[in-house]
């Protein structure tokens, strides 16, 4: 259960930063337009993020934190990207 909960977060985090026009909730841009180069590093931000509460949930359940190679970040990243292909497809190229 713990990891359908974690892959939700994950998604819903990953799209966050194409649905909102807001930089991490702050509002900044007042034309209503998020320039994309913030978007994108609103969405690494959120990966940051994302994989602080998977660690802390790890922490939570497991009892201690599995040591990972980059190997695991690496893929971890992109798949944070495949997750904000929605959001992206949304805001960017079908308005």
């Amino acid at each position: 259960m713990t990891q359908w909960i974690l892959i939700l977060i994950t998604i819903i985090m990953a799209n966050m930063p194409w649905m909102f026009s807001d930089f991490l909730f702050i509002k900044k841009f007042p034309s209503h337009k998020k320039p994309f180069s913030w978007a994108l590093f609103e969405v690494v931000i959120l990966y940051f993020v994302a994989g602080g509460i998977s660690l802390l949930a790890e922490l939570k359940v497991v009892g201690h934190i599995q040591p990972q190679a980059w190997e695991f970040f690496a893929v971890t990243f992109f798949l944070f990207l495949v997750f904000s292909f929605p959001g992206f497809i949304f805001k960017t190229l079908w308005k």
